[in-house]
């Protein structure tokens, strides 16, 4: 046993002898055909020339059986040559094949040298010639299975040898010395023959581990390219990888409405905790998200991170009205649930926005613009909701489109003017500063309000050249104002986020004739929170300037406490949401009343907007607010009328108001 392991390859490695044992298989059922072929063919041409010379069972009727044995192993071939073989079932059919082909090889010498006492010195000589070239083919349709071909090799031409010897005829002798020696020389090559056989296998085996090791790395980079590597989730490619191939089916069809739709997160606040506890804080926030998001995935549902805390969702088949709003509603419900971490607990809130198809749109173009657009529409009206698009947002694009049209056309300089209105002082009774005011008359829509334009032009990057015009014209008007006037300016966050823009402000200011310290730069909450660190540089650059910092719309943000405790402010401007109800509401004059007895421990100014009654400044005065802006003191005008309006006689209306009381 042990030597039929060595010469049939069993002590080569598992996986290579396996892989073997296939190759060998496939190869020798190839060659059966041939194998049978030339055993029948050459036994029956010697039985021919024995017959009427050897005896009836050796010329006819043992060949008849020899040949009928190779054919129905040629039939059995034939029946086989398709047959998966498990691996145990394809070492015991090799281990059959090779002690089949020794007992054939030994009925087909014995068949041979029992004829040879019969016939003439021709009919002995084909004998050898019979069993010489018959072993010869064997051994070549035998290439790949070494062991059976050595085995039969010596089965035949050792007796062959030893049998045409012992006759001492020199002919016979000089034929069995060649046939030898032929055979030695068969033997090398086949020796030769199948190392290289078993060499390429092994070589094949090699290649296909490098290209399986290799598309085990393709995968894991497939995998590792199409997943987020923070919270486990698919990322930005893959979600829109998925959506197109969600689409295609779908634009190739009769319309199916409701069999798809996409949704667009964002997390309320993040940006917040981001700054107050720092990124790895915030990390680890997005990674619990991400995990309560993966628990909502079901086959109708999938969930992507496509931005920093913005997460893409594709909807398949339930994408009704109220399924979507439903399904909303449960996401929402799983982010605000507490995040409870080892550095601290944290709340967020969830805005969603969702876009049908084909509804909304037809590409994924927009479909992903519609849901953006859904989103902003309930960060902007009811935030930590979802928006579904409608028809009605589709006419508010069109109308945003054709306005942000027209201001890519406009003429800043003809068409861009500005109103002041005034920042009055109660306790002084006079004007410490105005506010300016953007307005645009467009010569194809008209009066298009500051709240339209201002978010149109910020989102199609034209702020930077309004902004420039804007505070041009603005300080042009208060060089003629009194020295202890002030001018209020407006910010946006895209100025302050654009280390660019926020060069042009500073050389602007530098090139008009207005000192810096007279100079208010009013920003929002909302600029700080998009970019925080580089809202706090420009802030900086902008003090070293001279100006003077405010917190315009205080309240309404995110990170009220937070601005005022890091950021260089000089004066927080109190949104006037809260003065609606000063005189009557005594939970808005407690949160006025904490506003401002903060900026008084600060030392900061406050500034209250939007009064419009005597009721309400008596209530805030009450409360020890003393600086105010609104209609009550004061609506805006035209840069034209500042100076007849509030400067040449300086507010007898609302110092009359003011000693009415």
């Amino acid at each position: 046993m042990s030597f039929f392991k060595r010469w049939s390859g069993s002590r080569i490695a598992p996986a290579v002898r396996l892989e073997l044992r296939r190759s060998q298989y496939r190869a020798f059922l190839q060659q059966v055909p041939l194998l049978y072929a030339v055993l029948i063919v050459n036994t029956v041409t010697v039985a021919i020339t024995h017959f009427g010379v050897a005896p009836v069972y050796l010329s006819v009727y043992a060949p008849a059986l020899l040949c009928l044995f190779c054919i129905g192993r040629v039939a059995v071939w034939l029946h086989s040559r398709r047959r998966m073989l498990s691996d145990e079932a394809l070492a015991r059919r090799l281990r059959t094949m090779v002690w089949m082909i020794a007992g054939i090889g030994t009925a087909f010498v014995a068949w041979a040298l029992s004829l040879y006492p019969y016939g003439d010195a021709y009919a002995r000589s084909h004998v050898a010639f019979y069993m010489a070239m018959t072993v010869i083919g064997c051994i070549f349709c035998l290439m790949h299975m070494r062991f059976a071909a050595l085995l039969l090799t010596t089965i035949v031409i050792v007796p062959f040898a030893l049998f045409f010897a012992s006759t001492h005829n020199p002919v016979l002798v000089a034929i069995a010395v060649n046939v030898l020696l032929v055979a030695v020389v068969m033997v090398l090559i086949l020796l030769i023959y199948y190392r290289d056989f078993r060499n390429l296998v092994e070589s094949q085996i090699q290649l296909r581990a490098k290209h399986a090791e290799t598309q085990r790395l393709s995968d894991d980079n497939f995998r590792l390219a199409n997943l987020d590597a923070l919270t486990g989730l698919p990322n930005r490619r893959r979600f829109f990888a998925d959506l197109d191939q969600h689409l295609v089916p779908l634009q190739g069809q009769a319309r199916a409405p409701g069999s798809l739709a996409i949704g667009v997160v964002d997390l309320d606040g993040f940006k917040r905790i981001n700054d107050l506890y720092g990124h790895a804080f915030g990390d680890r926030v997005l990674i619990e998200t991400g995990r309560r998001f993966a628990a909502q995935v079901t086959p109708q549902l999938s969930v992507a991170r496509i931005g920093g805390d913005e997460f893409g969702l594709i909807v398949v088949g339930a994408t009704a009205y109220r399924q979507l709003l439903d399904l909303g509603d449960r996401l929402c419900g799983a982010i605000e649930r507490p995040y409870a971490l080892p550095e601290g607990s944290a709340r967020l809130s969830t805005s969603i926005g969702f876009a049908n198809f084909p509804e909304a749109g037809e590409t994924t173009t927009q479909l992903v613009e519609r849901a953006y657009y859904a989103l902003h529409f309930a960060q902007s009206h009811r935030r930590g909701g979802t928006v579904i698009f409608s028809p009605e947002h589709e006419t508010q694009i069109r109308h945003l489109s054709r306005i942000e049209e027209c201001l890519r056309r406009a003429d800043y300089e003809r068409e861009i003017s500005l109103h002041f209105q005034p920042i009055y002082d109660t306790a002084l009774r006079e004007i410490m500063a105005f506010e300016a005011l953007a307005r645009w008359t467009s010569p194809e829509l008209g009066v298009v309000a500051p709240s339209v334009f201002v978010p149109v032009a910020e989102r199609c990057d034209l702020i930077h050249a309004l902004t420039e015009v804007l505070l041009r014209k603005a300080l042009d008007a208060a060089r003629n104002w009194p020295e202890v006037v002030r001018i209020s300016f407006n910010l946006s966050a895209r100025d302050l986020t654009s280390p660019g823009a926020l060069d042009r402000v500073i050389r602007t200011t530098l090139a008009s004739s207005v000192a810096p310290h007279r100079i208010d730069f009013e920003i929002t909450e909302t600029a700080l929170i998009q970019d925080f660190g580089q809202a706090r540089t420009a802030l900086d650059a902008l003090k070293k300037l001279g100006a003077r910092i405010s917190l315009d719309d205080f309240g309404t943000g995110f990170s009220s406490l937070n601005s005022v405790h890091r950021l260089p402010i000089d004066k927080v401007k109190v949104d006037g949401s809260f003065i609606a109800g000063i005189d009557r509401e005594p939970t808005a004059r407690a949160i006025v009343k904490s506003i401002v007895e903060l900026c008084q421990n600060l030392g900061m100014t406050c500034v209250i907007e939007g009064v419009e009654t005597r009721a309400q400044a008596d209530a805030l005065r009450e409360l020890g607010a003393t600086v105010m802006q609104g209609h009550l003191f004061g609506k805006p005008v035209a840069a034209n009328q500042v100076f007849d309006t509030y400067v040449r006689e300086p507010m007898r209306r609302v110092s009359r108001t003011s000693s009415s009381r």
